[in-house]
């Protein structure tokens, strides 16, 4: 979607997906939304709760299993499991996903997590597919003005050219940039402080497992320790989704993290979009 300034004031029922790393602000800004009449969908929630649910519950099982006292009452249906994902807390998620390494520190075997990499991407995918209907159903079941459309930073890793057509189609994309070396810095410095899960664009994983493992005198991923892997490999992942953003940018517009950094009202929101607007005409 393209606009002029006028033509976006016009616009009555906004429609917003916002692109950019893990860390730029997407979840902060969405969540100040939901306050002025704007429907926040999360695509890692709709992951967690309607694709990865079932796969999440297993994997759960499968550990509470290996307790002989919690085998014995889940196999009598004594106690059920369930997932408890929330927008602001994607922990299940994350836990699913898991990062590459020893299972003995916590990692997850390279074949599992190669699968889990595939399922996620499925899931991801399936989520942006539902994006208009919840457009629909935000509108008409419950009554939000606009919507707002919270991806993962993965989104630019998928590799399925439908998938930003639809968003393109349905929403104006709006790219939150790195501002510059120092806020870049200080994005990857917070991400290794504290290593989550990641998705991996399977050539990306496999080329970059196979310079650490060199790097490391390392023979196979078992050997690795899952947090120094993350934060080894972070930085990397980092560069490489810039140019895909830059790409998908083309399509939308483009602000700074600092400036959505001064936002705080949907006010400001709007007028920075107005901003970006007039930048690119």
């Amino acid at each position: 979607m393209k606009f002029t300034i006028e033509s976006f004031r016009a616009w009555e029922h906004k429609k917003i997906t916002l692109l950019g790393m893990s860390g730029v602000g997407k979840t902060y800004i969405s969540n100040m939304l939901r306050k002025h009449d704007w429907f926040h969908y999360s695509g890692d929630y709709r992951i967690g709760t309607r694709y990865l649910d079932e796969l999440i519950l297993d994997l759960v099982k499968a550990q509470a299993m290996q307790q002989p006292f919690l085998r014995d009452l889940l196999r009598r249906d004594w106690i059920y499991i369930r997932n408890n994902i929330k927008v602001d807390d994607l922990g299940p998620v994350l836990s699913f996903v898991g990062k590459l390494g020893n299972p003995e520190q916590g990692g997850v075997p390279l074949g599992d997590f190669v699968r889990r990499q595939a399922q996620y991407r499925e899931a991801e995918i399936a989520a942006v597919h539902d994006v208009p209907e919840f457009i629909r159903k935000a509108r008409e079941v419950y009554g939000y003005k606009h919507f707002i459309n919270d991806m993962g930073g993965s989104l630019c890793e998928l590799d399925d050219p439908g998938v930003i057509a639809l968003l393109a189609e349905h929403t104006l994309i709006l790219y939150i940039k790195i501002t510059d070396e120092e806020q870049e810095q200080q994005l990857i410095s917070r991400a290794q402080s504290a290593p989550k899960p990641l998705y991996y664009r399977p050539e990306f994983l496999m080329q970059e497992l196979q310079v650490y493992l060199q790097d490391n005198g390392l023979e196979y991923a078992a050997q690795i320790d899952p947090d120094d892997f993350t934060r080894w490999i972070f930085p990397r992942l980092f560069h490489s989704r810039i140019p895909r953003y830059e790409a998908i940018a083309e399509k939308g517009y483009t602000v700074t993290s600092q400036e959505l950094s001064r936002v705080s009202t949907e006010e400001e929101f709007l007028e920075l979009l107005e901003t970006a607007i007039a930048r690119e005409n």
